[in-house]
């Protein structure tokens, strides 16, 4: 993937000082290298440079740390996104068993995206692509990073104890709704 626009990174701030020190000089540098991270949660999920010390990370805190580098490098058009799209075996195949189990042709889901113009950009796995979601795309909004932790997460279940409401024929209540989807998200990270 080549971006629409790079830039070089400058020691401004943690995240571009940890990148320089792995010889990652330019923003597509480092969109290649986040991409190539192994899907997986971090232990310090509001410290974005556990990204690189923890080696892995989830869609939430990929593109939060690449948009704080934009940030400190005062690199403002890359925008981060959080939207909520279906998801379901057709875009998510590890799902499937969990999904049939539970009776259930999708899930909300929440994923973080960075859009530079307009092109979207997402780096949450090597094969990840736009395509993979934002044909079952439900709505979106941006938001910084420090935004990834409660603020995703409550956007989240809020959403879904309205789709709840909205489908009465779904019989779950919302935390059993949440438990099934950190069961695919656990059939996700499964390799």
């Amino acid at each position: 993937m080549a971006l629409i626009e790079n830039f070089s990174i400058k020691p401004m701030g943690a995240i571009s000082k940890a990148l320089l020190e792995m010889n990652i000089f330019n923003f597509q540098q480092a969109t290649d290298f986040i991409k190539q991270l192994p899907y997986g949660r971090n232990v310090d999920k509001e410290n974005l440079v556990s990204v690189l010390s923890d080696g892995c990370g989830t869609c939430s805190s990929k593109h939060a740390l690449l948009k704080q580098l934009a940030i400190e490098n005062q690199f403002y058009t890359v925008k981060l996104f959080v939207g909520l799209f279906k998801m379901g075996s057709k875009n998510r195949p590890a799902i499937a068993a969990t999904l049939e189990k539970y009776k259930l042709a999708y899930i909300p889901e929440a994923h973080c995206y960075l859009k530079l113009g307009n092109e979207i950009i997402d780096v949450t796995k090597t094969d990840a692509n736009p395509d993979h979601f934002m044909p079952d795309l439900i709505e979106e909004m941006e938001i910084q990073p420090h935004q990834i932790t409660s603020f995703k997460v409550d956007y989240h279940k809020n959403y879904m104890a309205h789709w709840l409401r909205e489908n009465r024929e779904i019989m779950y209540t919302p935390d059993e709704m949440w438990a099934i989807r950190e069961q695919c998200i656990q059939d996700l990270a499964t390799p």
